[in-house]
Order: C-alpha cells, then sequence, then structure tokens
C-alpha cells in the first residue's frame, strides 16, 4: 500500500455504484449483480463472468479525490510532498493510470502551486513566518 492510498482510503470513502462500474467497463447495467468493496480492490459479481477485480487507481472517483486533496493543501511544502506522493505513486502502478488524466492533475497542481506562491508573495511576512512555523 502506498502513502497515497492510505492518505485517500478508498475502500472507508469511496461510494461506488455499480452503474459506475459499467461505464467503466463498457458493459451494461443488468449484466452487474453485486460490487464489493474491498481492503485493497473492488470485486464485481458479474451474470456472463462471474466475477471480475477492478482497481481503485482505475475509478473516476480516484481522480477527484486526488484533485481535491491537491485542492486542499494549505501550503507549498504540503503539496509538493503531496506531488511527490502521487508521482510514486504513478509509477508503481502505471498501467492503472490514464495518461489523459495524469496531465490533467498536473495542470491542476501546477494551477494550485501558482496561487499559493502567489499567496506567499502577497501575504504580510508575520503570516509567512506563522504558516512556516506551524509546519514543523
Amino acid at each position: 500500500m502506498t502513502p497515497l492510498f492510505r492518505r485517500l482510503q478508498p475502500a472507508q470513502k469511496f461510494r461506488i455504484s455499480p452503474s459506475s462500474i459499467a461505464r467503466l467497463l463498457k458493459i451494461p447495467r443488468h449484466l452487474i449483480v453485486r460490487v464489493e468493496s474491498w481492503a485493497y480492490i473492488v470485486f464485481v459479481h458479474r451474470r456472463d463472468k462471474g466475477g471480475q477485480f477492478i482497481s481503485y487507481r482505475r475509478l473516476r472517483q480516484w481522480f477527484n479525490a486526488i484533485a481535491c486533496k491537491i485542492q486542499h493543501c494549505t501550503t507549498c511544502p504540503q503539496l509538493r510532498q503531496l506531488w511527490l506522493a502521487i508521482e510514486r505513486d504513478r509509477k508503481r502502478h502505471n498501467q492503472q493510470y490514464n495518461d489523459q488524466d495524469a496531465a490533467l492533475l498536473s495542470n491542476f497542481w501546477t494551477r494550485c502551486w501558482y496561487t499559493l506562491s502567489i499567496d506567499i508573495l502577497t501575504t504580510p511576512p508575520l503570516e509567512v513566518a506563522l504558516r512556516c512555523v506551524t509546519l514543523r
């Protein structure tokens, strides 16, 4: 389990509907009997195949959860640490990541980094010092 996976906690926080799984697998909804969220993977009971494993990383909720984590970072070091965790996870599980989603996350992260950098430049020095102290 990677640090990013521990941060997102998909088994506890993701609400996965059979219709979203059907859309991902490109099959009709009526072929899905039940969806089980296990600790590290999703198991889909299907009428036609019996069962199928799906990684949380292939779900749209994974992408949305990462974007939400990026958006909630309040300091540049925190944002940088999150990006390093994303990159490590992506290198380790490369086949489960979509290149288009990775590019969107990169652009989103860059915009947030720029916003935080501008915010630090326009913030009075005392507030910047207080932010740095709270990080330690």
